[in-house]
C-alpha cells in the first residue's frame, strides 16, 4: 500500500482528493433525500457499503419514491453499471493478479477511478491513482452517506435545500468535457430527447431505460474512416 502512495505526486492527490471531497456532498445529499423520501436509516448505508454506485443508488431511491416498481428500479441500476465491463477490460492491468485484490479493486470501480487510471501513462502511476481515488471515494462516500441520512430524519423537504439537484449537477459536470466529441453529442442528445419525451407517458423509471436508446444512435452514426488516396 505504501508504494501506491509513493506514485502519487502531489498535483494528482490534490485533484483525487478534490474528487473524494465532491463525492462526499454528493453522499450527504443521497442519504438526506433516501431517508426523507421514507426509506429506513439503514438502507442508504447497506447499499453504499454493498452497491457502492451512485448512479444505481440514486436511480433505485428515485424511481421507488415515485412509486415505481423496486424490480424495474434494480433493473435500471443494472443496466447503468453496465458500462463497467467495458471499464473492467481498460484497466484490468491496474487490480493486479490475486482474486481478493481483483474483487476488492472491482467492487470500487468507478467512472472517477478509472478516468484517474487512464490518464496516467506509466503502469505504475495507473495503480497508484486507481487505488488511492477508489479507497479516498469509498471511505468519503459512505461517511457523507451516513451524515445525509441522520440529517434526513430531521428534514421533511430536502427540495428546499436543493439536494436533489447535487448528483445531476456532479455528473454534468464530468459529462461536459466529452460533448466537446461531436460522435458524443449526439447519442446524449438522442437519449435526452428520448427520455423528455417518455416522461408523460411512461412509469417512472422506463424513460431512464429508454435514454439507452442513444447508445444505438452512437453506433449507427460512427463517421466514415477516410479512404486513402490513390
Amino acid at each position: 500500500m505504501r508504494s501506491i502512495w509513493r506514485t502519487l505526486d502531489r498535483g494528482l492527490a490534490r485533484d483525487i482528493g478534490l474528487v473524494c471531497l465532491a463525492d462526499c456532498l454528493v453522499g450527504v445529499s443521497y442519504g438526506a433525500i433516501a431517508v426523507s423520501s421514507g426509506f429506513p436509516l439503514w438502507l442508504p448505508m447497506l447499499m453504499s457499503l454493498l452497491v457502492f454506485a451512485g448512479a444505481s443508488q440514486f436511480m433505485f431511491i428515485g424511481i421507488v419514491a415515485a412509486g415505481g416498481n423496486p424490480f424495474a428500479a434494480v433493473l435500471a441500476g443494472l443496466l447503468a453499471n453496465a458500462r463497467h465491463l467495458p471499464f473492467g477490460f481498460a484497466i484490468g492491468d491496474v487490480l493486479g493478479k490475486r482474486w481478493p485484490a481483483r474483487l476488492l479493486g472491482s467492487h470500487l470501480m468507478s467512472d472517477e477511478t478509472v478516468a484517474f487510471a487512464m490518464a496516467q501513462d506509466e503502469a505504475p502511476r495507473r495503480r497508484g491513482a486507481y487505488w488511492a481515488c477508489g479507497l479516498g471515494i469509498f471511505v468519503f462516500w459512505n461517511a457523507g452517506v451516513l451524515a445525509g441520512a441522520f440529517a434526513g430524519t430531521a428534514i421533511t423537504d430536502t427540495d428546499v435545500f436543493g439536494l436533489d439537484a447535487a448528483f445531476p449537477a456532479v455528473l454534468l459536470a464530468l459529462v461536459l468535457p466529452s460533448l466537446r466529441d461531436k460522435a458524443a453529442r449526439w447519442p446524449v442528445l438522442a437519449g435526452v430527447v428520448a427520455a423528455l419525451a417518455a416522461t408523460p407517458f411512461l412509469p417512472a423509471g422506463l424513460p431512464v431505460l429508454l435514454a439507452l436508446a442513444g447508445v444505438l444512435v452512437g453506433v449507427t452514426a460512427k463517421e466514415p474512416e477516410p479512404q486513402e488516396a490513390r
